[in-house]
């Protein structure tokens, strides 16, 4: 079974080859060509195919299409777009230029047809009808940022944001509009996976209306049997063998702790402190110490970015490990490279004797040598290809180290593992709130909600107000605090232990040193912090509508299967057995319709909390 990503990567080469499958294995030189898309279509595809694939699926060029683009009457171009008014008229303009030699437009979502109309017309007008070729609906309208994991890509990232859909003076028709765009693109997550999910969902949310309208949208697709996306030919995708897929749609509010916390593991903690977008950190270049003269202009940092891919097998290993381990990782891989170049440089010396007073080398000697020098040379490109991992990782793991020190993070993960699983605390909420020396304002709130989101019994609002003039104090917004309250005013979900799971870590003590001689990362002064298991509570969700284990709170979800077109929810028959691929060695996707950081859920927070 192709992961989601290998599926994803299949269909974009195979529009990449016009369409046709992705030769292997083959000596053939590519057809060369031009691909053109919009900022979707390159989000889309820039996780997943780096420059040099492109090129050596015979990519010449790449280029935006509201770019200025030169005409190259001799190449056929490969459009990836969406299907909106502003790029179907400059699809049109496009082909009255006679830009290019033939044409091959594909769609990220449907085109109407009222706009394949006016680009047949366009193209009548230019006389250019047999320079269009194909043209395709891909449904591709999502990204997959790992094997397991997508995202809803929508370029303006607002439009369907946690802040859009909770702020209360939406209209019907904005809301309506928000859920078409989530529900057309998990369609096309959907068809391209090739199989027809059962949906579960709560009531009374903004899940339950996504589910409907998903449901609705398969159903009507499945009833047209001749185009119907899922039958035949189009099935050949298809990753469930027997079983189809559960399908569980969840409400962000069901948990807005969880995105609130510090995190202690390296890909969490990029993407909190660091600039990580589709799988590319972006961070300023380290500059030297040495300061600029008198009077003179601070030096401008320069940018720096780091693509984190499949392709990086040290990324893969550790980046869900806890970052001490990552840094000793780190140091370990140098720590083999430097010795493997060392062997190299000592092959190469001794080579280098013949003739000294060093006595003779033996002509076996030489052989021998001869040959792991040979052997040493041959895997230079690989050598050099780990030295540019090592740079990278110690560069990203030195960043965030930083981040990790000067703000204290060890600190407050370690607390707010100990709120969310309700353990004793040794500290007083208000002395590190109030400690100067102790994260940002920003870490101070996200700290004080996650108190506030899961205490037990409700804060008076003496407590209260004792809490927000420390906050005040330390330069804090209060807006988020404000939204919260309205929140938990009006929310049914009560925030008990069992929501948080039992999680945890474990203290292992300070690191007093460096941790080995020769480190790159000085610790000193950071905890040294071992993970304990989490069961958050979207787990419990999946676990409980999956049937692993009984859970009241999944029992009132709704149940949606678009394949049986007639009968009622009611009617439906629930399969009691357990889902066979959720089960230990278990495959489940995720997916959300955006991927913040604590940062940018604060700002969120703060724009429903304005008063």
């Amino acid at each position: 079974k192709r992961s989601a990503t290998a599926t994803n990567q299949f269909t974009r080469k195979r529009m990449l080859n016009f369409n046709a499958p992705p030769l292997k294995n083959t000596a053939a030189e590519p057809v060369w060509k031009v691909l053109i898309y919009d900022r979707c279509g390159q989000d889309i595809i820039s996780p997943l195919l780096a420059v040099k694939e492109l090129r050596d699926m015979g990519i010449t060029l790449h280029l935006l299409l509201h770019s200025d683009r030169d005409p190259i009457p001799d190449v056929p171009a490969i459009y990836f777009v969406m299907p909106t008014e502003e790029n179907i008229d400059r699809i049109c303009q496009d082909l009255r230029s006679q830009l290019y030699e033939s044409y091959y437009f594909n769609f990220i979502s449907a085109i109407s047809r009222s706009k394949l109309e006016d680009i047949a017309s366009a193209a009548l007008s230019a006389n250019a009808i047999t320079q269009v070729t194909k043209v395709f609906d891909q449904y591709l309208n999502f990204i997959t940022l790992e094997d397991d994991m997508f995202i809803l890509g929508n370029q303006n990232k607002e439009f369907i944001s946690y802040h859009a859909i909770n702020k209360p003076d939406i209209m019907d028709t904005e809301m309506e509009a928000i859920m078409d765009t989530i529900v057309d693109s998990l369609f096309c997550f959907f068809v391209t996976l090739g199989t027809v999910p059962i949906i579960r969902c709560p009531r009374g949310n903004a899940a339950e209306m996504v589910a409907v309208k998903l449901d609705k949208k398969l159903r009507e697709n499945l009833r047209d049997a001749r185009n119907s996306l899922f039958t035949g030919d189009n099935m050949g995708a298809s990753q469930f063998s027997f079983q189809r897929p559960l399908f569980v749609l969840a409400d962000r509010n069901l948990d807005l702790a969880t995105p609130l916390h510090h995190t202690w593991t390296y890909q969490a903690l990029i993407h909190d402190v660091l600039d990580f977008h589709l799988n590319r950190v972006s961070m300023d270049e380290s500059v030297g110490s040495e300061s600029s003269p008198a009077g003179a202009r601070p030096k401008k940092k320069n940018k720096k970015s780091y693509d984190l891919t499949s392709a990086d097998m040290f990324w893969q290993k550790h980046k869900g490990s806890p970052f001490p381990e990552v840094a000793e990782s780190v140091q370990e891989e140098l720590d083999t490279y430097r010795a493997q170049e060392d062997e190299v440089k000592r092959l190469k010396s001794i080579m280098g004797l013949e003739g000294e007073d060093e006595g003779p080398i033996s002509s076996i000697s030489m052989s021998d040598n001869t040959a792991k020098l040979t052997s040493a040379v041959s895997s230079l490109p690989e050598l050099l290809e780990k030295k540019r991992l090592i740079d990278l990782h110690t560069n990203v793991a030195t960043a965030v180290l930083d981040h990790i020190k000067s703000r204290k993070l060890d600190v407050y993960f370690e607390y707010e593992e100990k709120l969310m699983s309700k353990s004793t605390l040794e500290e007083s909420l208000l002395d590190i709130i109030s400690d100067p020396d102790a994260g940002t304002p920003e870490d101070k709130m996200r700290l004080f909600l996650i108190f506030y989101i899961t205490a037990l019994q409700p804060t008076s609002e003496t407590d209260l107000d004792q809490y927000k003039k420390a906050l005040l104090d330390t330069g804090c917004d209060l807006s988020p605090v404000n939204y919260i309250k309205q929140w938990k005013a009006f929310t049914k979900i009560a925030a008990t232990p069992s929501n948080y799971g039992n999680s945890g870590v474990k203290p292992m003590g300070l690191f007093s040193r460096v941790m080995n001689s020769g480190s790159q990362f000085v610790m000193e002064g950071v905890k040294h912090l071992v993970l304990k298991q989490h069961e958050l509570r979207v787990s419990r969700i999946e676990f409980g509508v999956l049937m692993i284990y009984d859970l009241q709170e999944t029992d009132d979800y709704r149940y949606f299967d678009p394949k049986m077109l007639r009968g009622s929810e009611s009617s439906i028959p629930r399969n009691k057995n357990p889902f066979q691929e959720a089960k230990p060695g278990k495959r489940v996707l995720y997916g959300c319709s955006e991927l913040f950081n604590a940062g940018q859920f604060i700002k969120q927070l703060s724009s429903l909390g304005q008063k």
